[in-house]
């Protein structure tokens, strides 16, 4: 069952040069193609999502902090994101080069040091709150 035409493969007659396999050429997989079509639209749909229910909050004014516990909150707030997301975006690079790898050492072992660095990321990330008591300690807030 074929779900959609992609540029990835060209489709080819019997009688067409290119249906014969030139030495040294590796064909393109066409399930390779779907995934990584896949994963572009997963993240189009998820950027739009996001961009719309951004919209469609009132806006934040994040300058009137009242104490500097609020504003030392919010570093700890802003520096836990980044850290998560860069770390699930690690995360998913690691478990899209694990899948891909098949069964290539270099590539598997370039998933697993992206999985360390997602692994760095969250626990960073987890620690975040501790570097904010820490801070909020040398203030003396």
């Amino acid at each position: 069952m074929r779900l959609i035409p992609l540029p990835c493969r060209r489709a080819r007659t019997p009688g067409d040069a290119a249906a014969r396999p030139r030495p040294g050429h590796q064909p393109r997989n066409g399930w390779l193609c779907r995934v990584l079509l896949l994963v572009g639209l997963t993240v189009l749909v998820l950027a739009v999502v996001v961009t719309s229910a951004r919209a469609a909050e009132p806006p934040h004014v994040l300058a009137l902090a009242e104490s500097v516990n609020e504003v030392l909150d919010n570093i700890r707030n802003w520096i836990m994101g980044i850290l998560a997301g860069l770390a699930t975006v690690f995360l998913s690079i690691g478990g899209v080069r694990y899948v891909m790898a098949g069964g290539d050492p270099g590539e598997v072992e370039k998933a697993k040091t992206a999985f360390k660095s997602a692994g760095w990321g969250y626990g960073l990330a987890a620690l975040a709150p501790l570097v904010v008591e820490i801070l909020k300690g040398i203030v003396g807030a």
